[in-house]
């Protein structure tokens, strides 16, 4: 590649390693070769070995490796939340500000209200702010979603690591100085890692093993068009017009918000893979190509038939009851399964389930649901199908549906 480069452009090119990551494509790769199955579990073990972090001689600090289960809790109603620091923007920052509402002032989005890091300096702050107000509790409520507050204790370091203002490196290891310090428990400290680490590393990896044609998965054949309120957030459903409106102001929503909600629904709408990856890649400022693309295909749609994740990510509106506030005064009751009152997620998901019940009813962390659909009449799996048509009919007018 380098030669070419030189030939082309009559100069000198060296390629040097990404300090962006832990891993290079090569080690990836080798990882990968001849596996049956890329689990991300299995390659994060090898780095915390290989680089010694979160390690106590060749065993996991804490006496685990992964803390998960402990990282499911819902956020306690009148829980005080920090104040996360945010930067005013620099003369630089505003001139481009400027330049992009000129030139794209009709997009989403408002460029008036953009306040990440964009210096070392800068980016340095906000991964000290994470380490106090963010990463002590960021374990328990990882998982956690509340109306008006996008941030909670998520480190909102993502865009710096992507543009290189802080290394991987750095932030695993003043993470798990916190936790050896006592001033953050290891549930929060290896989730985080974990997220670094392995998540990162890992859809890297999976991204340049699996391009060009990744691109294309659509493994459930999926084909409907991405309804207008993602770009909008216009929308009766009180859930994805939380996340899309904060996703508008500040070009960011956390991971659940981004797989349990608006991933959730365009899997279970059937929404073309391209359309919602497309729209990821849009509206977020840490989406980059070789991270978004995998997250999106391989964990929110299931595009990929399981490459990335072992089961696909569908959930029905009780999930978000339990882990939010958002189903609390919806247009739309939680507690009904059909009916023109029904959270549109209940019955979606069971629409869901019964149309590509060949593709997933052999899969072992299926066995439950498709245990209870067993048990349903064709009558009764009719209705869902009709109700689940008809709510995807009204938000997307036939003449307009993806082919």
């Amino acid at each position: 590649m380098a030669e070419g480069w030189s030939n082309r452009f009559g100069l000198p090119v060296e390629l040097r390693t990404d300090s962006r990551f832990f891993s290079t494509r090569a080690r990836f790769r080798a990882w990968a070769d001849g596996r049956r199955s890329w689990r991300m579990e299995h390659f994060y073990r090898e780095m915390r070995r290989e680089h010694d972090i979160l390690m106590d001689g060749d065993q996991p600090a804490g006496g685990a490796w992964n803390f998960d289960t402990e990282n499911r809790k819902r956020l306690p109603d009148g829980t005080p939340l920090p104040s996360r620091r945010r930067y005013a923007p620099d003369h630089t920052t505003r001139q481009v500000a400027e330049l992009v509402a000129d030139r794209f002032g009709a997009h989403i989005g408002n460029a008036e209200t953009f306040d990440w890091p964009v210096t070392r300096s800068q980016a340095l702050k906000a991964l000290d702010d994470f380490l106090v107000n963010g990463l002590p509790w960021f374990g328990d409520y990882q998982d956690a979603m509340k109306e008006g507050a996008p941030f909670l204790y998520h480190s909102l370091l993502a865009p710096a690591l992507n543009l290189g203002l802080l290394s991987p490196r750095e932030v695993c290891a003043a993470a798990e100085k916190a936790w050896r310090a006592g001033r953050a428990p290891i549930n929060a400290v290896e989730g985080f890692v974990r997220q670094i680490l392995g998540w990162r590393e890992y859809v890297r990896g999976i991204y340049w093993e699996m391009m060009p044609g990744y691109a294309d998965s659509n493994a459930l054949e999926a084909h409907r068009p991405l309804p207008d309120f993602y770009w909008t957030g216009e929308t009766d459903m009180r859930c994805l017009r939380e996340a899309i409106t904060s996703t508008r102001k500040y070009a960011y929503s956390h991971h659940i918000q981004r797989l349990m909600i608006t991933g959730n629904f365009a899997l279970l709408a059937g929404i073309a893979p391209r359309e919602i990856e497309r729209w990821y890649l849009a509206v977020y400022a840490d989406a980059v190509e070789w991270v978004e693309m995998p997250n999106t295909l391989g964990m929110a749609v299931f595009a990929d038939g399981g490459r990335m994740a072992s089961k696909p990510y569908a959930a029905s509106g009780a999930y978000i009851n339990r882990m939010s506030d958002f189903c609390a005064g919806c247009s739309y009751s939680v507690a009904l399964k059909t009916g023109p009152r029904a959270c549109p997620f209940n019955y979606l998901y069971w629409a869901f389930l019964i149309r590509n019940e060949d593709r997933l009813k052999m899969n072992p962390r299926m066995a439950m649901p498709y245990r209870t659909l067993s048990k349903w009449s064709a009558a009764e799996k009719k209705r869902y199908l009709g109700e689940a048509e008809a709510f995807l009919d009204k938000i997307l007018p036939i003449d307009n549906r993806g082919s």
